[in-house]
């Protein structure tokens, strides 16, 4: 696998992924401009999670079906018509639509991963995933300090402009530059839909999809209520000082890269524990938001290196697990990630306006505790090791 095929793919991922967080940073411009309430502003990033949902059941399973490479292209060009008609719209409704449509075919970041998957050598597996799986946190942390500029310069709209127009560019530079993806037998969509369905009963699946359930409501609840508190009393600051909040998290993401490397080692495990860990002392920093930005970037650092190496660990895990069916399983274990997300997203602007930061604290600290949990449950009854050896 090229260098060129690695970054196209991890580019590829950051802009499909920026397309269903870039509202983050805006969504008090976007509620004020299409009449949206401030306790239901966390539905512009939860209905682009909801579409992803959709997407990861009856569009990812087509990976192992059909040709990835033209399957990403297809996918790509969607995403920029959703962004399209986001851009455009002229009222709430139609704005939604826009973000669901564009949701449901940004789950060609599954796609590109699984096709990452299935090309790389085994020794390489997972320092491939990492490279690649770290255009998804780079593009929703970046996503936050373009958006912030472009919206302070030309509005939010100028967001989903810009957003729309990268990715028709990258639908047509994947048709032309990824290798063609050459299967012998591809399964039966009927078959697919089947086995994704099937992996919900297996134990090894349904840790990894809990882990991740409860790391991404937690990544949610930062990212969507952020903007929030920072916007208002005692900081008052833009969309773009707002943005720069992601320089922080791309540096926690960065610093995770290695997690493939490790994963290759025979650490993910190990990782998944201490990313855990590290992703609970995280909120003890974020909760201080009310009285000290330093804090606060110290924590966002600290939650972004968890959530990438537990992400990146857990694909790992899973495409050496099904080697097989790794669109079909990448898609599955996605389920968890947008129901956590659209959790997250929803709930924290709901309780901001209730209780102020303290309510979203809480619940990201407590997210980020079930998490730990249910990872300790796992490594304690054994359930990876023994679905691993089994071949489950």
């Amino acid at each position: 696998m090229s260098w060129r095929t690695r970054l196209l793919l991890a580019v590829v991922c950051g802009v499909a992924v920026a397309s269903v967080y870039a509202g983050q940073p805006v969504l008090g411009a976007m509620g004020r401009d299409l009449g949206v309430p401030v306790d239901a502003l966390g539905w512009f990033v939860a209905t682009g999670q909801l579409g992803y949902l959709a997407g990861l059941v009856l569009l990812v399973p087509l990976g192992d079906v059909l040709d990835r490479r033209r399957l990403i292209a297809a996918h790509l060009a969607l995403v920029a018509a959703g962004m399209a008609v986001t851009a455009a719209a002229p009222a709430a409704w139609v704005a939604f639509c826009g973000l669901a449509a564009a949701g449901g075919f940004a789950v060609v970041v599954q796609s590109a991963v699984a096709y990452t998957a299935s090309i790389s050598p085994p020794a390489e597996r997972g320092r491939n995933l990492g490279i690649v799986t770290s255009g998804v946190v780079i593009g929703i942390l970046a996503a936050r300090v373009v958006a912030g500029i472009l919206a302070d310069l030309w509005g939010w709209r100028s967001v989903y402009l810009a957003l729309a127009v990268v990715t028709a560019v990258l639908a047509l530079s994947a048709l032309a530059l990824l290798p063609a993806d050459v299967r012998r037998a591809p399964a039966r969509y009927g078959q697919v839909l089947r086995s994704f369905a099937r992996l919900f009963g297996r134990p090894l699946f349904l840790g990894r999809g809990l882990i991740a359930f409860f790391l991404f409501a937690s990544f949610g609840t930062l990212w969507s209520g952020m903007a929030l508190p920072l916007s208002g009393a005692p900081w008052h600051l833009s969309e773009t000082q707002i943005g720069l909040f992601g320089v922080a998290g791309l540096a926690g993401a960065l610093g995770a890269a290695r997690s493939g490397r490790w994963g290759d080692a025979g650490h993910a495990r190990r990782v998944t524990g201490v990313a855990l860990a590290l992703l609970v002392v995280s909120w003890v920093a974020i909760g201080q938001l009310a009285w000290s930005l330093p804090l606060l970037v110290l924590g966002v650092i600290l939650l972004d290196l968890a959530v990438q190496a537990v992400h990146v660990s857990n694909q790992h895990t899973l495409t050496s697990a099904y080697p097989g069916r790794t669109s079909t399983a990448i898609g599955a274990y996605m389920v968890f990630y947008s129901l956590g997300s659209a959790l997250g997203a929803a709930a924290t602007t709901a309780l901001f306006d209730a209780t102020g930061w303290v309510g979203p604290s809480v619940l990201g600290a407590t997210l980020a505790l079930c998490a730990l949990a249910t990872w300790a449950f796992n490594t304690r009854t054994g359930v990876s090791r023994a679905a691993l050896r089994a071949g489950c």
